[in-house]
C-alpha cells in the first residue's frame, strides 16, 4: 500500500494537508523552491521558502525510508523468511532506526559466536534456559557431542549465552527502550589520549570533560569529534550501566530479574558486547547529524546576510589590494564593473618615495572621476585607508574598507581566469574588492561559498548537507533580489531559478552573439531553454530597459495579460498604472481572481507595480573603523569601539575593529539580558559598538563585549 506523503508530512510539519499535498506536487514536476514560493502561493497556500524545503527534505527522507523498506521485504523474500507480520512491521517503521531494528534478527551476517554456537547444536539449550526450564547440570550435560566442538557442560552452557546474547540485541522492543534511555540519560565524556598534551594544547577544555548528551551545545561535540579525528582525544556516549542493564530485564522479561544467573550474564554480556557499542555508535551519529544541522543553518544564516549585505550601487571605484612590502594593487572600475586600468603603489615609508604613490592616486582621480575608494581588510588595509583619507582629491571621496575574505580564492580561479585571462592574480584579486562593495551577491556568488569565512566547523560537518544548504541560501538570495538579464555573469544566471551552469552559458553566448534582450520572451530563443525553464526563470530575470515595462518588474510574464486588462479596464496604460497610485487604488482586485490567479499574486502583482525592480535590500550606510587603533596592541581594556561583526556562533560573534584580528563577543556578552541564540542579537555586516574586556597578545585573542 503506498503511502501518503502529503498526509505523513502535513503531521509531522504541522502544516495545511492541502498546501503540503499541492508542494509535493509541484516538487515532483521539477518546479524550484523560489519558483513556488513565489508564483504558486494560491496552491501552497502561501508557504514560505523554509516550509517548501522542510517538505522538499522530508520528502526526501520518507523515499529512501520507502526504498530502504523495499530492499528489505526483496531481501527477506529471497531468503523465504518473509511473513505478512514482517511485511506489516516493515511497512509501519516510521524511522530508519526501527527498520533496521526489525531486519536484524534476519539479516544476512558474517560468521558470530551466536552462529557458531548454533552450527554447534545449542539453540534449543538456549531456548531452555530463556524459558526457565533448565533445572540442573545435567540438562546441559545432554548437548555435550564432541564432533560438533562442545566438550563438556560448561562449553555447551557458554554457546547458549552466546545465543542468548544475540537474541536479547536483535530484539526490537529491547533496542527502542534502550535507544530512549541513551538520548535521554547518556553521559558526553571526553578525555586526552595519553602522552598526546602537546598535540592536544587547542583542546585542554576537553582533557577531563563530562555533561548530559542533552545539555551538550552542537558546537562543543564538534569540536571534541574534531580532537578524536586527530588521535588527541576519546569521547564516549554511554548511560549507567546498571540502569541500562535494568532496562533490558523490563523490556525482554517484563520484570527486574532474569530467569537464572546463566541468562543473567547473558544479558550482562549482550549489553557490553553488543547493545552498548552499536546504540552509542547510534546515538553519536544522531548528535553528530543535529551538530551539522546547527553548524550549517549558522553557515547559512551568517552566508545569506553577508550576501544581502546592502551594495554600493553602480559607481566608479578605486579599489586597493593593499600589501606592505610588495605594495598595493590598485584597479579602477567604471561603473558596470568593467576594469579601466591598474597599477602598484607603495603607499608607506620608506616605499613611498617622494609623495609618488600620492600623484599616483590624483593622477588616476583626475582621469576617471571615481566616486568612492574600496580599500581590502587584509594585511596593510588600515595603513592604506589611512593613506587614502588623506590625499585630498578636491572633492570628498569616501573610503570604505571591504572584507576581502575569498578575494585570494576568487582570484586563482578558473572564473576568474576566463574573466581576466590577459591579468595576475593581484591585479583579479583588486576587481573583485571593488566589485563585492558595488554588489556584494553578484560577486560573491562566484566564490565557494566555504572560502567565504562565515561558517563554524564548515571541514567537520557532513559536506553534502553543507552543500545543499548553502545553495539553497544563495538561490534564494539570487532569487529574492533578482538578476539584470543584459549584464549578469554565467555564475549569478546560474544560481537563477530553473537555470543551471549550461543554460547560464548559453544565455550569455546569446546575449554576446545578438545583443542585448529586448523583452523576456527573447529568452525563448536560448538553446537548451524551453517552455519549463523559462516558466521557472523569466520571473527573476529583469530587463530595466526592456520595450515592455513589466520586464523590469517581479511580475511573471504568465500574468502580463491581467495586468493589461487592469490598465483597460482604468482607461490608462501599464505605465500609467505603475506610475499612478490614484489609478491603482481604484482597482477591485477581487474583479479578477480566477482558475489560475488569487489574490495572493494579484497583491504581489500590485506591490511589484507600485515599486517594479525594486532591491530588497538595504540602503548603503558608509562606516569608519576608530582612527587611533590598526594593530591588536594599540587596544587596551576600557575601550569603546566600533566594529562590524564578520561571524556568528553558535557561542558567540566575532567583530572585526580594524586592527587584523577579530575579537570575540561571547553569547554571555551579547546582551544585559539572557539569550538562547546569538542571531537573536546580531547578524553578520550590523555595525556595533563594543567594549575590549581582554586582549592576550600572545594566544592572539580580543575578548569583546557588546553590553552597555
Amino acid at each position: 500500500m503506498e503511502k501518503d506523503y502529503g498526509k505523513i508530512l502535513s503531521a509531522k510539519l504541522n502544516l495545511p494537508l492541502k498546501g503540503v499535498a499541492n508542494t509535493i506536487e509541484l516538487l515532483d514536476e521539477d518546479a524550484t523552491v523560489p519558483f513556488i514560493a513565489r508564483y504558486r502561493k494560491e496552491r501552497t497556500g502561501g508557504l514560505d521558502e523554509v516550509q517548501i524545503i522542510a517538505i522538499r527534505d522530508g520528502l526526501s527522507s520518507l523515499k529512501e525510508l520507502d526504498k530502504r523498506a523495499a530492499a528489505i521485504i526483496k531481501s527477506l523474500k529471497e531468503t523465504d523468511q518473509f511473513t505478512e507480520e514482517l511485511g506489516k512491521a516493515v511497512a509501519a517503521a516510521q524511522t530508519m532506526a526501527a527498520l533496521e531494528d526489525i531486519y536484524l534478527p534476519y539479516k544476512p551476517k558474517r560468521k558470530t559466536r551466536a552462529s557458531i554456537a548454533r552450527e554447534k547444536g545449542l539453540e534449543p539449550l538456549a531456548r531452555m534456559l530463556l524459558d526457565g526450564k533448565y533445572r540442573s547440570i545435567k540438562d546441559s550435560e545432554a548437548f555435550i557431542d564432541r564432533e560438533k566442538g562442545v566438550g563438556s557442560s560448561e562449553e555447551a552452557l557458554k554457546g547458549a549465552s552466546d545465543i542468548i546474547a544475540e537474541i536479547i540485541n536483535e530484539n526490537s522492543e529491547v533496542r527502542e527502550n534502550l535507544r530512549i534511555h541513551f538520548k535521554r540519560n547518556s553521559q558526553f565524556t571526553s578525555r586526552l589520549v595519553k602522552k598526546k598534551e602537546k598535540e592536544a594544547a587547542k583542546y585542554n577544555d576537553y582533557f577531563d570533560w563530562t555533561e548530559n548528551v542533552n545539555k551538550a551545545p552542537s558546537h562543543r561535540i564538534l569540536a571534541v569529534l574534531r580532537g578524536v579525528n586527530e588521535g588527541v582525544l576519546t569521547a564516549h556516549f554511554l548511560p549507567d550501566e546498571e540502569d541500562s542493564l535494568d532496562r533490558i530485564r523490563k523490556s525482554f522479561f517484563h520484570r527486574k530479574d532474569s530467569p537464572n544467573e546463566i541468562v543473567e550474564g547473558a544479558l550482562s554480556d549482550s549489553y557490553k558486547r553488543l547493545l552498548s557499542s552499536s546504540l552509542e555508535n547510534e546515538l553519536r551519529h544522531e548528535l553528530k547529524l543535529k551538530a551539522d544541522e546547527k553548524a550549517v543553518s549558522v553557515f547559512a544564516d551568517n552566508l545569506k546576510e553577508l550576501l544581502l549585505a546592502p551594495p554600493l550601487g553602480q559607481k566608479s571605484l578605486l579599489a586597493v589590494d593593499p600589501g606592505l612590502r610588495t605594495g598595493s594593487k590598485v584597479v579602477v572600475l567604471n561603473r558596470q564593473g568593467k576594469l579601466l586600468e591598474h597599477t602598484v603603489i607603495y603607499p608607506l615609508a620608506p616605499y613611498n618615495k617622494e609623495g609618488e604613490a600620492e600623484r599616483i592616486l590624483k593622477k588616476l582621480y583626475d582621469k576617471y572621476g571615481f566616486e568612492a575608494i574600496a580599500v581590502g581588510n587584509g594585511t596593510g588595509g588600515r595603513e592604506a585607508e589611512a593613506f587614502c583619507r588623506k590625499i585630498s582629491f578636491g572633492k570628498t571621496v569616501p573610503v570604505i574598507m571591504v572584507n576581502e575574505s575569498g578575494a585570494s580564492v576568487y582570484s586563482a580561479s578558473e572564473i576568474a581566469r576566463q574573466e581576466f585571462p590577459d591579468y595576475d592574480i593581484t591585479v583579479r584579486g583588486a576587481v573583485s574588492i571593488g566589485r563585492r562593495l558595488m554588489d556584494p551577491l553578484a560577486e560573491l556568488v562566484k566564490i565557494d561559498p566555504k572560502s567565504i569565512g562565515v561558517g563554524q566547523y564548515q571541514h567537520d560537518v557532513d559536506q553534502k548537507m553543507l552543500k545543499s544548504a548553502l545553495d539553497d541560501t544563495v538561490s534564494s538570495c539570487v532569487n529574492a533580489v533578482g538578476v539584470e538579464l543584459n549584464t549578469a555573469s554565467p555564475q549569478l544566471l546560474s544560481y537563477v531559478s530553473g537555470c543551471n551552469g549550461r543554460i547560464a552559458s548559453n544565455i550569455v553566448d546569446h546575449r554576446n552573439e545578438n545583443g542585448p534582450f529586448k523583452s523576456r520572451v527573447d529568452l525563448k530563443k536560448v538553446k537548451g531553454l524551453g517552455p519549463k525553464v523559462f516558466e521557472q526563470a523569466a520571473g527573476f530575470l529583469k530587463i530595466s530597459d526592456g520595450k515592455n515595462v513589466l520586464d523590469r518588474s517581479a511580475v511573471h510574464p504568465e500574468s502580463y495579460g491581467v495586468v493589461k486588462q487592469m490598465a483597460k479596464d482604468q482607461g490608462c496604460s501599464v505605465e500609467d498604472l505603475m506610475r499612478d497610485k490614484d489609478l491603482r487604488e481604484k482597482i477591485d482586485l477581487n474583479r479578477y481572481v480566477s482558475g489560475d490567479i488569487g489574490l495572493p499574486t494579484l497583491k504581489d502583482i500590485m506591490h511589484e507595480l507600485a515599486q517594479p525592480g525594486r532591491d530588497p535590500r538595504d540602503s548603503f550606510e558608509l562606516f569608519s573603523f576608530d582612527d587611533t587603533v590598526s594593530v591588536p596592541e594599540d587596544l587596551s581594556p576600557g575601550m569603546r569601539l566600533p566594529g562590524i561583526v564578520t561571524n556568528v556562533t553558535a557561542f558567540g560573534a566575532f567583530v572585526d575593529v580594524g586592527v587584523h584580528q577579530d575579537g570575540l563577543v561571547h553569547i554571555s556578552c551579547l546582551s544585559d539580558t539572557f539569550i538562547r541564540d546569538p542571531n537573536d542579537i546580531v547578524k553578520v555586516g550590523q555595525k556595533v559598538s563594543v567594549t575590549v574586556l581582554d586582549v592576550d597578545l600572545q594566544r592572539r585573542r580580543i575578548s569583546l563585549s557588546m553590553k552597555d
